[in-house]
């Protein structure tokens, strides 16, 4: 029974903690599409080539709740894939804060946030170059979104609809952080600490995987380890590259295309997996 009341709260904690950006986010996302004038709309539009560079430094904020409006933003087609990926590969969670914590040395923290930055916008850049069509695919159609979750945004209002969407999101990830949590604490995740984790190639792999869980704990843990000594620094970079907080929840429950959603975890984790095993190679120092 502690167990499950300790989790609860914790999912309950963290739903909070987003829930007021996501109000804002979908307060916004109304305002644009039914106040906003024909400038607004095409400065973002024409935001979509930046798109990435701003994604990848407002992702370096240690807190999960953007990636989750980028997530928003991004199933209503107001952001580019590339800049959705960008914040989600510069997103460090937890990282920052229990880093400072832990006392350590500022080049370290400076050394892991600066390439998380690169990479980011990197990725970022060339997602939306590969996709040749990415420019068309910011659209000023924020109503899709309305007609998806039956809001009544027309009937009854602004403030309304922004109230309706973060509640509806709120629920779904409160339910699966719970779930998550209760998984987490059972499998013992928060006490992982295994001698195979110190290998560059199976560290990397399983921290990577173990970043894509949408939830804080990964990035709590994967620095946790780092700090101990028990994973070395490409691994850790994977698994920082993977983990966007609570962006996937929010990506899986706002945008209606599994294709796009799956595409985009995939080469999250092959992302992860390729620059932590690059940084162990090359013996690169975190």
């Amino acid at each position: 029974m502690d167990l499950f009341l300790d989790c609860l709260k914790d999912a309950f904690l963290d739903t909070l903690k987003l829930l007021p950006l996501l109000f804002l986010t979908y307060l916004l996302m109304e305002y644009i599409e039914h106040k906003g004038n024909e400038r607004m709309e095409q400065l973002i539009r024409r935001s979509g080539r930046l798109g990435p560079l701003a994604g990848a430094l407002l992702g370096l904020v240690p807190q999960c709740g953007f990636a989750g409006a980028a997530a928003g933003f991004f199933s209503s087609r107001m952001i580019t894939p590339g800049t959705l990926f960008a914040i989600f590969l510069a997103t460090s969670d937890e990282m920052l804060p229990l880093m400072i914590a832990s006392v350590a040395p500022a080049s370290t923290i400076l050394r892991i946030l600066g390439v998380k930055l690169i990479i980011g916008l990197t990725m970022g850049f060339l997602l939306d170059l590969f996709l040749a069509n990415s420019r068309q695919f910011v659209q000023d159609n924020v109503c899709a979104m309305c007609q998806r979750e039956n809001c009544g945004c027309d009937e009854h209002g602004l403030l309304h609809a922004a109230v309706n969407h973060s509640l509806r999101i709120s629920l779904f990830i409160f339910v699966i952080s719970l779930a998550l949590n209760l998984i987490i604490e059972l499998a013992g995740l928060s006490r992982l600490n295994v001698s195979f984790l110190s290998s560059p190639l199976w560290g990397t792999l399983v921290a990577a995987l173990v970043g894509l869980i949408p939830n804080c704990t990964p990035s709590v843990v994967i620095t946790t380890l780092y700090l101990q000594g028990a994973l070395p620094g490409g691994a850790l970079l994977a698994g920082l590259l993977t983990n966007a907080g609570m962006g996937l929840l929010v990506l899986y429950r706002t945008n209606p295309s599994w294709k796009e959603n799956i595409c985009i975890t995939a080469l999250l984790y092959f992302t992860g997996v390729i620059f932590g095993l690059l940084i162990s190679l090359l013996g690169v120092t975190l």
